[in-house]
């Protein structure tokens, strides 16, 4: 029997994350693989909600828009972000698919809609989903 591969997609529901989220559910659809899409407030809630779902699915796609604002914050968030998304892969060997974009404005987020598509390809050929 084929084991039927399972992708939690988990958006943040700040910033614009439609396009992104758009793009990920096409490819995730033609390739015929299941998914379920889980909401968080912002992009530094998706590691942990990752981590307690890291069981019940076979890789994630992270997605998120991060808008350089006028503190150093942006970097510190991204770079915790990151560095919580390949630990929970490596220590788990679950592919995620990082779309969390970091932009220095609305219009770069916008003409980078096409990561969550990116996203959704790199989780299906770690899985061997063609």
């Amino acid at each position: 029997m084929i084991k039927k591969i399972k992708i939690c997609i988990v958006r943040s529901k700040y910033n614009e994350t439609n396009l992104l989220l758009k793009s990920a559910t096409k490819e995730l659809s033609k390739r015929k693989i299941a998914y379920k899409i889980l909401e968080v407030p912002g992009a530094f809630e998706i590691p942990v909600v990752i981590a307690r779902n890291i069981k019940m699915f076979d890789g994630f796609i992270a997605l998120g828009s991060i808008i350089k604002g006028k503190t150093p914050n942006f970097n510190f968030i991204s770079l915790t972000i990151t560095n919580g998304l390949i630990q929970l892969s490596i220590l788990h060997k679950k592919p995620i698919g990082n779309a969390i974009l970091t932009c220095l404005n609305e219009k770069q987020a916008k003409l980078r809609a096409n990561k969550g598509y990116e996203a959704a390809v790199a989780v299906s050929e770690v899985l061997n989903v063609k």
